[in-house]
């Protein structure tokens, strides 16, 4: 039973990346903000390998980080076809960092809160307050088990992977088909590779659908992971460890110290994140990309959006779904052209047998694709950073001879 009863003028559902955002970006435009999460820490249980791009943290206002958040930085990847060929690429100057997720998780809270959000955590979200087709709050299950409705002029979904609110606010969930299964692992020791190098595997016998992962640490220990789109991906994970031509000899001496496990969403954006009072953010409105199943960038971009089209709608007394439309056309016209390549190439990649991806994996070195890339700076707008290399002509070697292999003959 809802024993009380209370107002917000935004509340966010979840204390994740986007939900943190949301919530410091509408905070610092002077707006009350609530953050809801399930769990009684910030931050707790880690999804994601937290592999991210520095010039997109940089642009968003993010990079450097503080201390302890970055583990690693990156100016190298080493691809690993299932036969054990290597193609490899060396850039400029680092691209990427791997942080401790846990710890991003936190700054991103205590920056939201710095800026005037409110966190209650150990709090369930039961469902949406509804009246029609709008969203008006939210029920809220404590910890206690007490129940708590909070009104509010705009509810921002922020729940993750869950289409539950999406379902409950009337709107189209994610593609459950586009899902894979993923598994994030720490092993205390890596050998026989580069410190600011990626490691990436593929190949069907150990990541069907997708791709494993070796991200290291200074310290020598190292994160690894994979997803798959059937199997169990615990068994493959230690078939990638004990079998895999490369990662079977990088890994012969580590001990796994730590393993979750989360679906990761491929199948692009959904095709509405509004409605009347209501945004979708993440996971949830599927704004991850669907080549490498990064989300955290392209979450913190749509979070910034959202708050921003909150802010005018509440400004103007209007938070019907026509007054919060403009957050799809403008997350859409951010990062919807690259989704597109990113969905194309996926589909592209998914259809290659494992004989065709070490063809593949041969000829790209063999051309020296790897040396067309040394100037590439960003990889979370994969659609654009495919237009600046196109220039050279190994990359159109490359790619044609993808095609080829792609085409039915």
């Amino acid at each position: 039973m809802v024993k009380n009863m209370r107002d917000a003028v935004v509340v966010v559902v979840g204390g994740g990346p986007a939900g943190s955002f949301s919530a410091f970006e509408l905070a610092r435009r002077g707006l009350d903000a609530e953050v809801f999460e399930e769990h009684q820490s910030i931050g707790v249980p880690s999804h994601c390998s937290g592999h991210l791009s520095i010039r997109s943290l940089r642009g968003l206002g993010l990079y450097p980080l503080p201390a302890g958040v970055v583990e690693n930085t990156f100016c190298a990847a080493n691809f690993y076809s299932p036969n054990g060929s290597k193609f490899s690429v060396h850039l400029n100057q680092p691209v990427t960092c791997a942080v401790n997720r846990e710890k991003l998780d936190v700054f991103l809270a205590e920056k939201a809160k710095k800026a005037g959000a409110e966190y209650t955590v150990g709090s369930r979200i039961q469902s949406l307050i509804m009246v029609g087709s709008a969203v008006k709050g939210v029920r809220v299950v404590r910890g206690n088990g007490a129940e708590e409705a909070v009104l509010a002029k705009v509810v921002v979904d922020a729940e993750g992977i869950s289409s539950r609110l999406l379902r409950q606010a009337g709107l189209r969930p994610l593609n459950a088909t586009a899902l894979v299964y993923g598994v994030e692992a720490e092993v205390d020791r890596a050998d026989e590779v580069e410190e600011h190098a990626v490691e990436v595997y593929v190949g069907a016998d150990y990541a069907p659908g997708f791709y494993g992962w070796l991200i290291p640490r200074p310290d020598g220990s190292a994160k690894i992971g994979l997803a798959t789109k059937m199997g169990n991906p615990k068994e493959l994970l230690q078939r990638l460890m004990r079998r895999h031509p490369a990662a079977s000899r990088q890994l012969k001496n580590s001990k796994v110290t730590k393993m979750t496990f989360h679906p990761i969403t491929l199948g692009g954006t959904i095709p509405q994140a509004y409605g009347d009072g209501f945004l979708a953010v993440g996971d949830c409105a599927s704004q991850v990309k669907p080549t490498t199943g990064g989300g955290v960038v392209f979450s913190l971009t749509c979070a910034q959006i959202a708050a921003e089209v909150a802010a005018e709608a509440l400004q103007k007394g209007d938070v019907s779904s026509d007054a919060l439309q403009p957050y799809q056309k403008r997350f859409i016209d951010k990062v919807g052209f690259d989704v597109d390549v990113m969905l194309r190439a996926r589909r592209a990649i998914d259809s290659f047998s494992d004989e065709k991806l070490d063809r593949a994996v041969r000829f790209a070195a063999k051309m020296g694709f790897g040396n067309v890339l040394r100037d590439v700076d960003e990889i979370d707008f994969q659609g654009r950073t495919l237009l600046s290399v196109l220039r050279k002509p190994s990359a159109y070697a490359t790619l044609a001879y993808l095609l080829a292999l792609y085409l039915p003959i």
